[in-house]
């Protein structure tokens, strides 16, 4: 037993933090029933921010379908041989290095990772709260605030996403699955703050 400890400890040091994505993202009443403390994390960061919950786990729905530890395709040497990724997008929230480490500066949290629910949930929030302040985009209105989440501050006001016909489309979907999250959320919200001793099969 001491053996298979000591073989298995690297593995468990490596993949500990990141665990699996829920089974039904589709639906966000079992994607918290599922994910102990994801709602929380949402909701801590809705009080700050004021990011409606729908909106917030659309966006992370939509970069890395709830893999923490999401990264973009590799470049390849000579077509062949894996070498660097194409941009330094990691995590929840395919964050970039530069948009990441801006955020931990401005928000005085300085060992925030983006391979943790609760840190992505608080950068989505400020997020879309900067582009409210900033763009004067509605913190309510999905399809805008994704828009200016991909293309940021200077690209949304220089309209770029009006050349990119897949990511106003990708915008809408974004949108679409924030109405459906916010009529299921709707009807579980009073179960997930009051949750006593439910079971919820899956």
């Amino acid at each position: 037993m001491r053996v298979l400890l000591l073989l298995c400890l690297p593995v468990l040091v490596l993949t500990g933090c990141v665990t699996a994505p829920p089974s039904n993202p589709s639906n966000l009443c079992r994607v918290f029933k599922q994910k102990h403390g994801w709602y929380q994390d949402a909701d801590h960061a809705y009080k700050r921010w004021g990011a409606p919950i729908p909106v917030q786990m659309s966006i992370i729905y939509q970069e890395s379908r709830y893999i923490g530890d999401a990264r973009p395709p590799r470049n390849h040497l000579f077509w062949i041989i894996p070498w660097t990724h194409i941009s330094s997008a990691y995590g929840y929230t395919q964050a970039l290095d530069s948009t990441w480490n801006h955020y931990k500066s401005q928000t005085g949290h300085p060992f925030a990772d983006r391979d943790d629910f609760g840190d992505a949930t608080d950068f989505v929030g400020w997020y879309v709260e900067q582009s409210h302040r900033i763009l004067g985009i509605s913190k309510s209105d999905a399809y805008s605030q994704y828009l200016a989440y991909y293309v940021g501050a200077g690209g949304y006001r220089r309209g770029v996403y009006r050349h990119k016909p897949w990511l106003m489309r990708t915008a809408r979907r974004v949108q679409s699955r924030a109405h459906r999250y916010g009529r299921q959320l709707a009807g579980c919200r009073s179960e997930l703050e009051h949750p006593g001793h439910w079971w919820w099969p899956f």
